[in-house]
């Protein structure tokens, strides 16, 4: 929470908003943004922190653990048109890789500005070749994108 706050400007830049969500009340958000995350990063959180003391949205993402009461950490990538385009859950004691996540957002928005012309490899970085699907590219992935170079 405290990298995405941190970076949150950079976000703000691909035309990203941020929600947190957790089981906490907002109560506890705010002890918890006032005496911890303000520590981290200056002026603490800067987007919305959003309460799911019943478990609803967490039930819906999947995430929600009835036999705790708790949410999973979990990031979703959700499109303008509302649909999850990427999700990772990991246990708590595994952190995220704040980078990963900016790089899956421009795949993601380069992908949709194309209609789908043309689509990111594994590892592609913005400003490195793209692949065109289509009928051409069937069979020939490997005379176009070369991993190891």
């Amino acid at each position: 929470m405290s990298a995405v706050a941190d970076k949150y400007k950079q976000l703000q830049q691909l035309g990203v908003e941020v929600f947190s969500v957790s089981v906490d009340s907002h109560f506890v958000h705010k002890m918890w943004n006032d005496h911890e995350l303000t520590k981290m990063v200056d002026g603490g959180v800067p987007f919305h922190m959003l309460s799911d003391q019943a478990g609803n949205i967490g039930r819906a993402y999947g995430v929600y653990d009835e036999g705790q009461g708790i949410e999973l950490r979990g990031r979703f990538i959700i499109d303008p048109d509302g649909v999850i385009q990427a999700m990772e859950v990991l246990t708590p004691p595994v952190g995220r890789k704040f980078a990963e996540t900016v790089r899956q957002i421009q795949a993601f928005q380069l992908v949709r500005a194309s209609k789908g012309t043309e689509a990111t490899p594994a590892g592609w970085e913005p400003g490195e070749a793209v692949l065109k699907p289509g009928p051409d590219l069937v069979g020939n992935v490997w005379k176009v994108w070369k991993p190891h170079e």
